[in-house]
């Protein structure tokens, strides 16, 4: 992975990574990302569900969306994701702070036109979000599929950013009586509710406890 001028971590550079190892574990770890683009002449920044697999992130869309007929076009982008880990609270309201971990990919964007890619595109997508359960689900018909565009992004621009740890303040208020530390933030996957129309003897698949047992 190339390490570039613009993928450089400037403010706080000892928060930077450029392993590859780092950036694709912190991309597993979620499925929402931010891509940035420009359209008409303005910039513009909309939140996508997102697949990795080796080196590329798929994201797809209705074949009409503005995005996807954008990046299509081959124009650069920038894709950024965001980690929440605690809110550090400081003895100063100057040192509050945040503990993340971020990624943000720099690339081309490419149309994906083989069929075969294409579904494996999405499966992709899925599985990032809850892991088998495209094999419990009807799949997409060929009206479906023409009506879906799938994104590729190559993982060729990419740094992490990561923050950890307690507050650091100045050395004098560290004598301040005021409460300081760092609030956990963690995602918790709730029981499922099942649809309204759900037949009764319909019970919640493989895939949904798996999920809803394992990550909390």
């Amino acid at each position: 992975m190339k390490k570039t001028d613009r993928i450089k971590v400037k403010r706080a550079p000892k928060r930077g990574f450029y392993d590859e190892e780092t950036i694709h574990k912190i991309l597993d770890a979620n499925f929402i990302c931010q891509v940035a683009f420009v359209h008409n002449g303005y910039p513009v920044i909309i939140p996508t569900i997102y697949g990795r697999k080796g080196d590329s992130i798929y994201i797809h869309g209705a074949t009409v969306s503005r995005m996807l007929v954008e990046l299509e076009k081959g124009f650069q982008i920038s894709l950024s994701i965001t980690q929440m880990d605690g809110i550090v609270l400081a003895r100063s309201a100057f040192h509050h702070s945040l503990n993340y971990q971020s990624v943000t990919v720099f690339g081309n964007a490419e149309l994906v036109l083989s069929e075969d890619e294409r579904m494996e595109a999405l499966k992709i997508i899925s599985d990032q979000i809850i892991p088998n359960r495209w094999e419990e689900v009807r799949l997409p018909n060929k009206k479906e599929m023409k009506a879906t565009k799938v994104i590729r992004i190559p993982i060729t621009e990419a740094s992490a950013k990561i923050r950890k740890g307690p507050p650091i303040d100045d050395r004098a208020d560290y004598e301040l009586p005021i409460w300081a530390g760092v609030i956990p933030i963690k995602t918790k996957y709730g029981n499922p509710i099942p649809d309204l129309a759900l037949k009764e003897e319909i019970k919640s698949p493989k895939s949904v406890l798996n999920l809803t047992k394992n990550k909390s």
